[in-house]
């Protein structure tokens, strides 16, 4: 409205002006009298100085009346002078709607955000009580057992002790586990770059991971035709827990006498790593959160295979530590296939 305003008052200013330079000119054709001419030119020029001023007035009243919006919005201390030399009058309306607009916009965001934080924060906290609670329960209940009467009783005693510290592993490693995530989120883990062998390292997660493959009698292999003096600079640890974790997902989802097969290749200046097997799959509904906290596809299956729900979360912040990318692909009863990069060494 006060835009509008403005080029109204600025439209009539200038069509007056029009008008008197013409009338100057019949006078001065006309009448070709010096009085007439004086007069005539009087004018004028005072009007001239009455537009200026005018127009100056009218810039300053419309910076006035949005100057506080506009420091408002963007916490500038900005005084009406500043901010008439930042902006073009005819435009200063015309921006603050848009700053206006944009500030409803980022805080409707802003609200959805924390609303998703919130059902987060939830399932979250959900989670963990869930996953704590189960191996807590588990050790009261073989104490119990032992202080009813089965301390005295060899078979029962050496059986509910293994059980017990079973259960207390499994705390202690949820319990890691969730240390991990948090000291990589908060930059507080430092990674140890180092330049390795990449197929060497693969190779020791096979070994490492042999039994376990050997129960379901799943072959881990690597893509044939793959350069192996291909090196990598990162952390060796970290890659090497990256590693374990994604191909023990493959073992534990695969099919029996299956397949897990290693590739990678060098795209400069990095290299692509891509764990495959042909195991049960993903749908594609589970996609877009397989990598959060204590997010299962199954969860009884996920659970009675010892997993914390946490091994992917992790995956995906050391590779975000490294400042490279993770991704997954899958298709139920097909398989599933995790990619992600290294830097080349």
């Amino acid at each position: 409205m006060i835009h509008t305003s403005s080029k109204k008052i600025s439209l009539a200013i200038a069509l007056i002006s029009v008008f008197l330079i013409v009338l100057f000119a019949v006078v001065t054709i006309v009448f070709f009298d010096y009085k007439w001419i004086i007069i005539t030119s009087e004018i004028f020029v005072v009007f001239i100085i009455v537009f200026v001023i005018s127009n100056k007035l009218i810039s300053n009243l419309l910076v006035s009346k949005v100057a506080h919006l506009y420091n408002a919005i963007l916490n500038k201390d900005l005084n009406a002078t500043n901010l008439s030399e930042n902006l073009k009058d005819k435009e200063l309306l015309y921006d603050t709607k848009e700053l206006v607009n944009d500030l409803n916009d980022n805080q409707l965001k802003e609200i959805s955000d924390l609303k998703k934080l919130e059902i987060y924060r939830r399932e979250f906290i959900g989670n963990v009580s869930h996953e704590l609670k189960t191996p807590i329960f588990n050790i009261q209940g073989y104490i119990l057992t032992l202080l009813e009467g089965g301390l005295e009783d060899s078979t029962i005693n050496l059986k509910y002790l293994e059980r017990t510290e079973k259960s207390i592993n499994r705390l202690i490693t949820i319990v890691d586990d969730l240390e991990a995530i948090s000291r990589l989120e908060s930059g507080e883990l430092k990674l140890e770059y180092e330049r390795f062998n990449l197929y060497q390292l693969i190779s020791d997660v096979f070994e490492s991971l042999e039994i376990a493959s050997s129960q379901k009698k799943i072959k881990l292999q690597f893509e044939k035709y793959l350069d192996k003096s291909t090196s990598v600079y990162a952390d060796k640890k970290r890659i090497t827990q990256v590693l374990t974790n994604l191909i023990s997902n493959s073992i534990f989802y695969g099919i029996n006498d299956g397949f897990t097969i290693i590739n990678f290749f060098v795209i400069h200046p990095q290299v692509m790593i891509e764990v495959s097997d042909n195991g049960i799959g993903i749908e594609e509904k589970h996609l877009n959160r397989i990598f959060d906290r204590f997010y299962r596809v199954d969860k009884s299956r996920s659970r009675e295979q010892g997993g914390t729900g946490l091994g992917l979360s992790i995956v995906k912040h050391i590779i975000e530590a490294h400042n490279q990318s993770v991704s997954v692909r899958s298709k139920v009863s097909e398989g599933t296939s995790f990619t992600f990069t290294l830097q080349k060494a």
